[in-house]
């Protein structure tokens, strides 16, 4: 009798389309928490994903090295709706009904596990990763096992061996890092295998809008690709160039691509 041996399962295939060069998946907030929590029960440290938006991809232009981070990024979901607008382009219309959303991810799936995850915060201005971790705690019950707000500059040698420590020791299942685009994708790339976490989730703007440090932009600006006209108005002395220089360059770039007059790889 000739044994027969199955072979293991290959993990599926996540939906993907590419925007100038980088591979974007094409999920739903629904299904990205579903993802998040198999690999939260797979125990495998450390994957990351990045919530990414017309800046992140245009910035990849500039610098490819910002290209080559999203690309070894375990998910990079489309938290603006220039992203959404080119995926359905590229044949992905039935998934895409909506962008996903970091501050509204990081409120659903906060909201939706409740207490049976442990919660580490890493980002933002003092205090800021602080009061994100009671708001959420008070409102869902988390576990709350760390906080840490970086200063604006690298760490030192001795810093990060201690910040290295302090995650490790604390256990977390999901890290939450608040830092801006490119920085925070470049935070995690360097940290994968590092901390001990399973997943690593980019949410930029989240820990600000959630501590209501940053005001949001009104639901119907944000549904219809609106909010970054909203946020220029608000904070245009940071902001003037994300949108008014990458911004144009961006949908410059997209346009060629999707009319097959250029090609990024």
């Amino acid at each position: 009798m000739i044994a027969t041996v199955q072979s293991e399962a290959k993990p599926k295939a996540i939906p993907s389309f590419k925007v100038l060069g980088v591979r974007v998946h094409a999920l739903q907030i629904p299904e990205t928490v579903a993802q998040v929590e198999e690999w939260i029960g797979q125990r495998q440290p450390e994957r990351f994903v990045s919530f990414s938006g017309m800046h992140g991809v245009s910035e990849s232009i500039r610098d490819g090295s910002i290209r080559e981070v999203l690309n070894s990024a375990d998910l990079v979901v489309p938290d603006g709706m220039s992203l959404v607008w080119v995926g359905r382009r590229r044949g992905q219309a039935q998934r895409l009904k909506r962008r996903v959303y970091g501050p509204e991810f990081m409120e659903t799936f906060i909201r939706e596990t409740g207490s049976r995850y442990r919660h580490y915060f890493y980002g933002g201005a003092p205090g800021v990763a602080d009061r994100l971790a009671e708001k959420m705690q008070r409102l869902y019950g988390i576990q709350v096992v760390g906080t840490y707000c970086p200063p604006f500059r690298p760490l030192t040698e001795e810093e990060e061996a201690d910040l290295q420590g302090r995650v490790r020791m604390a256990s977390a299942d999901v890290l939450w890092v608040g830092l801006s685009t490119p920085k925070q994708e470049r935070w995690m790339h360097a940290h994968r295998g590092r901390l001990g976490v399973p997943v690593l989730l980019g949410v930029g703007a989240a820990f600000d809008f959630h501590t209501g440090g940053v005001q949001q932009a009104p639901s119907w600006m944000q549904e219809n690709g609106l909010e970054w006209f909203f946020r220029l108005l608000v904070d245009p002395r940071r902001l003037w160039r994300r949108y008014l220089v990458s911004g144009p360059r961006f949908a410059w770039n997209a346009s060629l691509e999707l009319l097959n007059l250029r090609k990024f790889t």
